[in-house]
């Protein structure tokens, strides 16, 4: 066992060398530029360009249906190209840095507080609402993506941290499922900048909806499903069925998991380590797989899965975050606001969990997953216009459309804190009557 350890590590260590990790770190796809406007010429549908790259200056034209006001002047921006239509033809521009006044500071330290209590609490990092919570502020997909990734880990590690000492984190599980994580990590950030070189950030911002709704209603509803089965049966959670089979098969290298209290092949964890990585890169999530994934595949407890993610969240969220960084698509300001609220907000969330059963932490993620992802597929015709595989919204569909994704975001944000204060709440002072009667039965004992 010892040495399949070593061999992990060792492979873990030699892949920033290796030409697969090369994908993340090679700069944004050669159909996007990263640059400023300095100025548009509207009569003859032009634009001046310098690119932040080479420094150099380049005469753009616009793109089918864009207008001079479609191009803002000095500030850092991303230009997609239309290489079907030309040399030089805009087919995207999208601001990467927006400007921070203070209602924008105060939404991302409150999204930071919230998401950090959701980390802190069932352990999925949070991405799934504070991903969509920073696109719904103007945030392009991809650098709320690789924002959110960068900010993850020193909170991850926090939380991981805490439910270490609470003895809720199997540290072996997460080392073992961090490794083929990373690799899906690689192959989120290909996938993640073809769509960027194919369909400019408009495909990007589509893409990162679809999947969260599709994946957050099918994980969503199956976790609820177990959890209302769970709270209605009573008693302690059983191993579910499909774990206890794979637990079956004996196929080395098997792996013993002392937290988790499972023994079990080490190739199961691959495909989840795998998926969590993949989408953790894609789209700024993996925790809602990857603790589903070790509940229902792997056989660890709600309680154990959850803290494992942490630890699985702190290692790849790092190495995601050099990859993205080198592609110069991490907004630090995004990162450092949402970590000071998270940063509290993980504690907190941690600190539920010991006070809480364990069907109470699958309703928390389960509820907020089917709500986000309401918020998310409101989104969708939108991004459809913008690529042109729908017609334009009519302006109150548009205005209707954006309320509903707004406020089913507010109301994950609001139902999260408010259900997890409220167990913590409940747990607290039920734990603190618990002592009380054990310390008048110790006096009547001696008494």
């Amino acid at each position: 066992m010892k040495r399949l350890l070593f061999l992990l590590f060792g492979i873990l260590l030699i892949m920033p060398s290796a030409p697969v990790m090369g994908a993340g770190g090679d700069g944004p796809p050669k159909d996007m530029m990263k640059g400023v406007f300095v100025a548009v010429d509207a009569p003859s549908r032009t634009a001046t360009f310098i690119n932040g790259e080479t420094e150099t200056a380049l005469t753009l034209t616009l793109g089918e249906g864009m207008t001079a006001g479609d191009i803002t002047l000095d500030k850092k921006v991303m230009v997609s190209l239309d290489k079907h239509a030309g040399e030089g033809i805009i087919k995207d521009v999208s601001i990467m840095f927006l400007d921070m006044t203070p209602g924008r500071v105060a939404a991302l330290l409150l999204i930071g507080l919230i998401g950090g209590l959701l980390s802190g609490f069932i352990g999925s990092g949070g991405a799934f609402v504070l991903t969509p919570a920073m696109m719904s502020l103007g945030v392009p997909g991809a650098i709320a993506v690789a924002s959110n990734m960068c900010h993850k880990f020193p909170k991850a590690m926090v939380g991981a941290y805490k439910r270490y000492k609470y003895g809720q984190a199997d540290i072996k599980l997460g080392l073992v499922m961090a490794v083929t994580a990373i690799i899906g990590v690689q192959i989120g950030i290909r996938i993640q900048k073809y769509i960027l070189s194919q369909w400019g950030n408009a495909g990007s911002n589509l893409y990162v909806s679809v999947v969260f709704v599709l994946v957050l209603l099918l994980v969503g509803a199956y976790v609820f499903y177990d959890a209302y089965k769970l709270s209605k049966g009573g008693g302690d959670p059983q191993t579910p069925k499909l774990a206890q089979a794979l637990m079956k098969i004996n196929l080395p290298p098997m792996m013993e998991f002392k937290v988790a209290k499972v023994r079990i092949s080490a190739w199961v964890t691959i495909p989840v380590g795998l998926m969590t990585g993949m989408l953790a890169a894609t789209i700024a999530v993996g925790g809602f797989i990857g603790v589903p994934g070790m509940i229902y595949i792997v056989g660890a407890s709600a309680m154990v899965a959850s803290a494992t993610e942490l630890v699985i969240a702190f290692i790849m969220g790092a190495w995601g975050s050099f990859q993205w960084g080198m592609s110069g698509l991490i907004d630090i300001r995004l990162t450092l606001l949402i970590l000071a609220g998270s940063l509290v907000g993980v504690q907190l969330g941690a600190l539920g969990t010991t006070y809480v059963k364990d069907h109470m932490i699958k309703i928390v993620m389960a509820s907020v997953m089917v709500i986000v992802a309401v918020s998310r597929g409101a989104k969708i015709p939108g991004y459809l216009a913008d690529l042109g595989l729908r017609g334009q919204l009519e302006p109150q569909m548009a205005s209707l459309l954006e309320g509903v994704s707004f406020w089913s975001l507010i109301a994950a944000l609001g139902f999260a804190t408010v259900i997890i204060a409220a167990a913590m709440i409940k747990g607290m002072v039920d734990a603190r009557a618990e002592e009380r009667v054990k310390s008048l039965e110790a006096e009547v004992s001696h008494g």
